[in-house]
Protein backbone atom coordinates (compact mmCIF):
# COMPACT_ATOMS: atom_id res chain seq x y z
CA UNK A 1 0.00 0.00 0.00
CA UNK A 2 1.03 3.39 -0.72
CA UNK A 3 0.34 7.16 0.20
CA UNK A 4 -0.65 9.38 -2.43
CA UNK A 5 -2.18 12.97 -3.63
CA UNK A 6 -4.80 12.79 -6.20
CA UNK A 7 -3.49 15.42 -8.89
CA UNK A 8 -6.37 15.22 -11.37
CA UNK A 9 -8.91 12.87 -13.26
CA UNK A 10 -7.25 10.94 -16.31
CA UNK A 11 -9.18 10.69 -19.71
CA UNK A 12 -8.83 7.36 -21.69
CA UNK A 13 -9.75 6.72 -25.80
CA UNK A 14 -10.23 3.38 -26.44
CA UNK A 15 -10.11 0.85 -23.81
CA UNK A 16 -10.60 -2.86 -22.98
CA UNK A 17 -14.18 -3.88 -21.67
CA UNK A 18 -12.88 -4.80 -18.41
CA UNK A 19 -11.63 -0.96 -18.10
CA UNK A 20 -14.62 0.78 -19.62
CA UNK A 21 -16.24 1.16 -16.35
CA UNK A 22 -13.46 2.45 -13.94
CA UNK A 23 -12.71 6.01 -13.73
CA UNK A 24 -8.81 6.85 -13.78
CA UNK A 25 -7.42 9.41 -11.58
CA UNK A 26 -3.12 10.65 -11.64
CA UNK A 27 -1.56 10.19 -7.94
CA UNK A 28 1.70 11.82 -6.75
CA UNK A 29 3.28 9.66 -4.22
CA UNK A 30 6.87 10.07 -2.81
CA UNK A 31 8.24 7.64 -5.62
CA UNK A 32 7.05 9.47 -8.51
CA UNK A 33 3.57 9.77 -10.52
CA UNK A 34 0.71 6.75 -10.93
CA UNK A 35 -2.19 6.31 -12.96
CA UNK A 36 -5.01 4.75 -10.59
CA UNK A 37 -8.37 3.27 -10.93
CA UNK A 38 -10.40 5.34 -8.41
CA UNK A 39 -12.75 3.01 -6.52
CA UNK A 40 -13.21 5.43 -4.09
CA UNK A 41 -14.35 8.53 -5.45
CA UNK A 42 -11.46 10.82 -4.89
CA UNK A 43 -10.86 14.07 -5.89
CA UNK A 44 -8.09 16.35 -6.86
CA UNK A 45 -6.47 17.11 -3.81
CA UNK A 46 -7.25 14.86 -1.75
CA UNK A 47 -4.80 12.32 -0.09
CA UNK A 48 -5.69 8.86 -0.68
CA UNK A 49 -4.57 5.11 0.17
CA UNK A 50 -3.12 3.09 -2.98
CA UNK A 51 -3.19 -1.05 -3.58
CA UNK A 52 -0.76 -1.79 -5.82
CA UNK A 53 -0.08 -5.16 -7.90
CA UNK A 54 -1.80 -8.24 -6.78
CA UNK A 55 -3.56 -6.14 -4.55
CA UNK A 56 -5.14 -3.90 -6.98
CA UNK A 57 -5.81 -6.42 -9.47
CA UNK A 58 -8.08 -7.76 -6.58
CA UNK A 59 -9.94 -4.87 -5.86
CA UNK A 60 -10.70 -4.20 -9.87
CA UNK A 61 -12.61 -7.63 -9.98
CA UNK A 62 -9.41 -9.03 -11.97
CA UNK A 63 -8.96 -5.81 -14.30
CA UNK A 64 -5.92 -5.28 -15.77
CA UNK A 65 -5.08 -2.61 -13.50
CA UNK A 66 -1.17 -2.08 -11.42
CA UNK A 67 -3.04 0.99 -9.31
CA UNK A 68 -6.12 1.56 -7.53
CA UNK A 69 -7.42 4.01 -4.97
CA UNK A 70 -9.46 2.36 -2.23
CA UNK A 71 -9.93 4.73 0.71
CA UNK A 72 -9.74 9.01 0.60
CA UNK A 73 -7.77 9.90 3.77
CA UNK A 74 -9.66 12.18 6.25
CA UNK A 75 -7.99 15.48 7.20
CA UNK A 76 -6.62 15.92 10.60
Amino acid sequence: MKIGTVTGPLKTGRTLDSLEALRFVQVDTLTGSVAAADLAGAGKGDRVLLATGEAALRCCMGAPVDAAVVAVLAQE
